[in-house]
């Protein structure tokens, strides 16, 4: 009996027979990205319901979700390319839609129109951020260490930075005539930080190996801070997204830094390539 489902093929390619059979490790880090959009979309729920503390705690879940189904595609060997434009459709909602509409129900709408373009803006700047991302990632004239580097904010920590305003009035902030316009504002300006070519520097390099007299250290500092996280979430959110948006001018200075020494470099291998040329068409003509 035929199945009523096309075989699925996550690379794209029709190898997949009827009796095709896909590993569980390729179809586990796609079913995180689904349960990060799941609890995404929640959090647009919950704001409209004025449940605005339950909506920040759905955001905050899907972006660790975030940060792990990449990571755990890696780890299982189970990326894919089905994998990867899934991860973006669901980062662009996740990142761009969601935290528009909570900053649009929480105070924008009170900004009248301007308080909509504002939560637009922001959610066509991740959609464009999202979008040079991805052909970025084909760039091969990139130097090595611009891998450690983003261009522009991320979508995710643009998602938690922009949704500051919020944390700050559960922290006891004052909401009054003034804050929809300043929120706008702030929401334009974390937008903008997403498109722009600021370096931020994405601490990939510190998953890749630990030393092993900082292992228990590190389980330590990790467990601390999720239960500051649990215990005074406001007060942790509003604190790592300030210092967050203060050290993007330090991973610029770093970044530029980089850049001219590789540049340095290139210029003394042209050079270097040059002379050994010009010394070998010298002895050529000589013989």
């Amino acid at each position: 009996m035929e199945t009523p489902f096309p075989p699925f093929d996550p690379e794209g390619r029709t190898r997949f027979g009827r009796l095709g059979r896909i590993p569980v490790r390729v179809l586990i880090p796609n079913l995180v990205t689904l349960l990060a959009l799941c609890s995404g979309l929640t959090a647009v729920r919950l704001a409209i319901e004025e449940r605005i503390e339950l909506a920040l705690a759905a955001i905050v879940f899907a972006a660790l979700l975030d940060g792990i189904d990449g990571r755990l595609a890696r780890a299982l060997k189970g990326t894919s390319k089905f994998g990867a434009e899934l991860d973006s459709l669901a980062d662009f909602v996740n990142f761009g839609c969601v935290p528009a509409l909570m900053l649009y129900f929480w105070g924008l709408n009170e900004a009248g129109s301007f308080g909509w373009i504002a939560a637009l803006t922001y959610a066509i700047c991740a959609a464009l951020r999202l979008a040079r991302f991805n052909v970025m990632l084909d760039d091969p004239d990139r130097p090595a260490f611009a891998a450690d580097f983003f261009t522009g904010i991320p979508a995710p920590a643009g998602a938690i930075t922009v949704l500051l305003p919020v944390y700050l009035e559960l922290l006891g902030a004052p909401h009054g005539s003034w804050s929809a316009p300043l929120a706008l504002v702030y929401c334009l300006a974390i937008g903008f930080l997403m498109i722009s070519t600021v370096p931020a520097w994405s601490g990939k390099s510190l998953g890749s190996r630990v030393r092993r007299d900082m292992v228990l250290p590190l389980f330590v500092l990790v467990a601390l801070y999720f239960a500051l996280l649990a215990s005074y979430p406001w007060a942790v959110l509003a604190t790592c997204s300030m210092i967050y948006l203060a050290l993007l001018p330090v991973s610029a200075l770093r970044y530029r830094r980089l850049m001219a020494v590789h540049r340095a470099e290139q210029a003394e291998r042209g050079a270097r390539s040059q002379g050994e040329g010009a010394s070998g068409a010298a002895s050529g003509s000589s013989s």
